[in-house]
C-alpha cells in the first residue's frame, strides 16, 4: 500500500472522528448562538488538530496546527449560516480541501501537482464519464419534470411530490450509471425492483399517483440506460 495514501486516509479518519463522533450536539448549538465567542468552537478545533497530529505523526505538527486553525475558521463561518444541507456540504468540502492541501504539500512537489492536473485535463475517459454523471443529475431531472408535468398537476401536494422525486431520481440515475460502468446489470434489476416495492406498497392506491410515479421512473431508467450505452460507446472509441 502506498504510504502517502495511507497517510491521507488516516487524516480523513481523524476528521470524521472529530466532526461526527467527538463533537456533542450541545457544542454545535452553542456555536450557532455565540459564533466565534463559543468556547466549544476552539475546543473542537483543538481536538481536530490533535487527532490529525496523532494520526499523521508528531513530526507533522505544523499541518496539525493548520488543520486546527482552519477548522475553527470554517466552523465559525458556518455558525452564521442557516442549518441547511448546502452549508453542511460546503463545510465538509472545505475541511476536506484543507486535508488534501496538507497531503499534497507533504508528499508532492508543485511540478507533480501541475502534471497531475494536466493529465486530468487531457484525460478523455474522465471527461466522458463526468459529462454523463452531470447530465443525469439536474439536466435530466428538469427534462423529466417537463415530460411528467401533465400527470403531476393533477395530483394533490404536487410540489412536494415533485421535489422528493427529483432527488430520488438523481440518486437512482447515478447508481444505475455506476452499475452500468461496472457491468453490474443484476444490481440494476435489484434497484428497480426495490424501488417498485417501496412505491407500490403504500396504503394509498391512487391511480393517478401510480401513473405519475411509474412514468417518471421509466423515463428516469431509460435516460440512465441510454446514457450508459453512450458512455460505453465513447469509451470504446478511444480504445479503438
Amino acid at each position: 500500500m502506498n504510504p502517502a495514501l495511507t497517510w491521507l486516509i488516516k487524516l480523513v479518519l481523524s476528521h470524521l472522528l472529530a466532526d461526527f463522533v467527538l463533537q456533542p450536539k450541545s457544542w454545535v448549538m452553542q456555536r450557532r448562538q455565540q459564533h466565534f465567542a463559543a468556547p466549544s468552537l476552539y475546543l473542537h478545533g483543538a481536538i481536530a488538530g490533535v487527532l490529525a497530529w496523532i494520526f499523521m505523526g508528531l513530526q507533522y505538527w505544523y499541518f496539525a496546527l493548520a488543520i486546527s486553525v482552519t477548522h475553527i475558521l470554517i466552523d465559525g463561518w458556518k455558525s452564521y449560516r442557516p442549518a441547511v444541507f448546502i452549508y453542511f456540504l460546503v463545510d465538509q468540502v472545505l475541511h476536506l480541501l484543507v486535508l488534501l492541501a496538507c497531503f499534497c504539500f507533504a508528499f508532492y512537489e508543485w511540478a507533480d501537482i501541475t502534471a497531475f492536473l494536466a493529465g486530468v485535463r487531457d484525460n478523455y475517459s474522465f471527461w466522458v464519464v463526468a459529462t454523463a454523471f452531470l447530465f443525469l443529475s439536474f439536466p435530466s431531472g428538469i427534462a423529466i419534470d417537463q415530460m411528467t408535468r401533465k400527470w403531476r398537476e393533477e395530483l394533490p401536494d404536487a410540489a412536494g411530490l415533485a421535489n422528493a422525486g427529483k432527488w430520488i431520481g438523481i440518486l437512482e440515475r447515478t447508481l444505475i450509471l455506476i452499475f452500468l460502468l461496472q457491468n453490474q446489470y443484476a444490481a440494476i434489476g435489484l434497484l428497480i425492483t426495490a424501488k417498485g416495492l417501496l412505491r407500490f406498497s403504500e396504503k394509498e392506491k391512487q391511480e393517478q399517483k401510480t401513473e405519475y410515479v411509474l412514468i417518471g421512473s421509466l423515463i428516469s431508467v431509460c435516460f440512465s440506460i441510454v446514457t450508459g450505452i453512450a458512455v460505453n460507446y465513447f469509451l470504446q472509441l478511444k480504445q479503438g
